[in-house]
């Protein structure tokens, strides 16, 4: 899920950005230190958009640097358990698929595709179904449920399990299909309770 939050923190305007404005040099120095930053409060850092910065700042002995406080706004991604994401295949692999959801890639693991065998062919880039003929491919768009979330300090990428075994997910016309079926049954319920 995107966010924006809003944080608190102390910058270091050194002497050599003494000519930029205040504003300026503050949110450059908070983009180095907190974009593309994975914390496990607030999920993906994915960029600083603003930020007010104390203009009184203060100064150290033996440091040529002043300290302003900053409060400023970043947005944010965090994976929730069970959230539904939209995401495009961006790699195949022998066990799954990684799958690009928002900032990240999520892992979709070969068990969690569907309810049928699959055979995963790395050379083509495919996921195949043997039963039902259904593939997945690099570039394939689907629909999928968070399934598990590591943000901790252990992975320091960050570990995202999905599934795609639920009704309504999976790629888009497989998801076409389930609705007419689902849609086909129910016309004949309806036009037996009438009679």
């Amino acid at each position: 899920m995107f966010s924006i939050s809003t944080l608190v923190d102390v910058v270091r305007i050194p002497p050599s950005l003494f000519g930029t404005t205040l504003k300026k040099a503050a949110i450059n120095i908070l983009k180095e230190k907190y974009e593309s930053m994975i914390n496990a409060d607030l999920g993906y850092i994915i960029m600083i958009m603003d930020a007010k910065v104390d203009e009184m700042g203060k100064m150290i002995a033996g440091d040529g640097g002043t300290f302003h406080k900053v409060q400023f706004e970043a947005l944010t991604f965090y994976p929730k358990l069970q959230e539904i994401v939209q995401g495009e295949i961006v790699d195949i692999t022998d066990f799954g698929a990684f799958v690009r959801i928002g900032p990240t890639d999520a892992l979709l693991h070969l068990s969690q595709v569907m309810d049928d065998y699959l055979k995963s062919d790395v050379k083509s880039g495919m996921i195949i179904a043997n039963q039902s003929g259904r593939t997945l491919k690099v570039g394939s768009t689907l629909r999928s449920r968070i399934t598990a979330v590591s943000l901790g300090k252990a992975a320091a990428m960050g570990k995202i399990g999905i599934t795609c075994r639920q009704p309504f997910l999976g790629a888009p016309e497989w998801i076409e299909e389930e609705i007419k079926k689902a849609a086909g049954e129910e016309a004949p319920k309806a036009k037996a309770e009438a009679s």
